[in-house]
């Protein structure tokens, strides 16, 4: 049995709601496409005439709102009538690490999660197939199974013939490339128990993935198959990261290791760039969430593997501002560092993890000046990420009144007033403009003797040296 889709609802209109949504009403004008949200001013950011002002930033998704918003892809508040409309509705919200109670630190909090199978199990009209979108623990599925159908039976509202399957679609974006993930993926994964909802989903898909990459499991897998794509990418990063630190104390140099052993074709070259350590919104929380089932299924070798990954992670952010520190004379209280990049990578606006954070909170702590630049990140996000308001006064203040301001930062979108009188640059998110840095011009504004400390490996070497200016890369130490 085949069923022609012609209405969707998507719950949650963040970085994969918003996208993913997007490139489906694109490849699929005759499907019309709801993206509902409580967020009256993220709706809004959404519906803006300002392109630039879309709440998420992704190469090329504002061309694809501008060809298909108010045609057949909208974005609004109306989460009840939305729901009624649809005959699926994705379940794309936000699954934080719990903060306090049963598997705080580790397990995710579905909280949001339930809220939702709770609206669609209300407001459904006939039958709904309800897809997991959000990054979800294994069973979640059986969880809004269970609302779903418990409401049904005790409902005395007029949707109690309402009928649901459950699915598990997990997304597989790598933010600054999502549109491109999502127009060509490696993989749709579907997940679930009934042919004719998984052949339903598929049929969406298949209007531009080729069918040998659209893959059916059963649901349990195809929601820890999400945690593991994860686990696993997160796991490369902290492994060559320590490769790296080793590099340094060694004399080896990184890239040229990377380069060794990934052309191993068992091994492969992807995620075997050391950097400053993951960020994002899933890898860490994916990690804890193996770990927490490991531990409730009592497999306590298997969590701890996997909690040393996240554990070297943030060992080697607070090691690369230690290395700050050490260099520029056991101190930088009251010196001025220019921080370039704040995103947790390139061709992003989100923040969520980035090395960044902790990098910078360790320096403010030490009494440090920050002037953080990135071209993408609004102040509004990095004070809430710091936890400590910008001091807007600081872009205007002599560089021999520093010491009264102590542990505070500002935002700085010029590079040559960013590093004037500067004590040290720090290269946080590989942005394609620092790897063009006037290394001449930038070396005459700051302080001597003054340090480029490059964490992404974005910079040229010779060209900082020749400025007169003492290098530390990742991978390789101070050259």
């Amino acid at each position: 049995m085949r069923t022609q889709i012609k209405n969707i609802c998507c719950i949650g209109a963040g970085y994969v709601g918003g996208p993913t949504m997007a490139v489906i009403a694109d490849k699929c004008p005759h499907i019309k496409v709801n993206v509902v949200d409580i967020n009256l001013e993220r709706i809004e950011a959404w519906n803006s005439d300002d392109l630039n002002k879309l709440p998420v930033f992704e190469p090329g998704l504002d061309e694809i709102i501008k060809r298909t918003r108010c045609k057949n892809l909208n974005f609004s508040c109306d989460i009840e009538e939305k729901i009624r409309e649809a005959q699926m509705v994705f379940i794309s919200v936000n699954t934080p690490t719990k903060i306090k109670g049963v598997g705080a630190g580790q397990a995710s909090d579905l909280k949001y999660v339930e809220a939702c199978a709770r609206q669609v199990a209300k407001y459904a009209k006939g039958h709904t197939i309800v897809i997991e979108k959000s990054t979800l623990p294994v069973k979640t599925a059986e969880v809004i199974k269970t609302i779903l159908e418990d409401y049904q039976m005790f409902s005395t509202n007029d949707n109690a013939k309402a009928t649901f399957d459950v699915l598990s679609n997990p997304e597989f974006l790598a933010e600054g490339t999502a549109i491109n993930d999502l127009e060509n993926p490696d993989r749709v994964l579907i997940g679930g128990q009934n042919e004719f909802a998984i052949n339903a989903l598929s049929q969406i898909y298949s209007n531009w993935v080729p069918k040998n990459k659209i893959l059916h499991t059963n649901i349990w897998s195809s929601e820890l198959a999400k945690l593991t794509s994860n686990a696993f990418l997160a796991q490369r990063v902290s492994s060559i990261n320590a490769i790296g630190a080793l590099c340094e104390a060694t004399g080896a140099d990184v890239k040229e290791v990377a380069r060794a052993i990934g052309t191993d074709s068992r091994i492969g070259s992807r995620f075997l760039d050391a950097g400053p350590g993951f960020g994002g919104s899933c890898f860490k929380k994916d990690i804890l969430n193996l770990v927490y089932l490991s531990k409730h299924f009592g497999l306590v070798e298997v969590a701890n593997f996997w909690e040393v990954v996240v554990s070297l992670n943030n060992w080697h952010q607070h090691r690369i501002s230690r290395l700050v520190v050490k260099n520029l004379f056991g101190t930088v209280t009251g010196k001025k560092i220019c921080i370039l990049g704040f995103a947790f990578k390139a061709n992003t606006n989100d923040t969520r993890e980035s090395a960044a954070i902790n990098i910078c909170k360790d320096l403010l702590e030490e009494g440090a000046i920050l002037f953080i630049n990135d071209p993408k990140v609004v102040p509004e996000q990095i004070s809430k990420d710091l936890l400590v308001n910008e001091n807007k006064t600081l872009k205007s203040i002599e560089s021999q009144n520093l010491f009264n301001y102590e542990g505070s930062w500002c935002s700085e979108d010029n590079l040559e007033i960013a590093a004037s009188n500067a004590d040290a640059i720090i290269v946080l998110t590989e942005w394609d403009e620092y790897s063009k840095i006037d290394w001449d011009l930038i070396s005459k504004k700051m302080r001597k003797p003054a340090w480029v400390f490059d964490a992404r490996s974005v910079i040229d070497e010779k060209k900082v040296l020749a400025a007169d200016l003492n290098l530390w890369k990742v991978g390789n130490g101070s050259i």
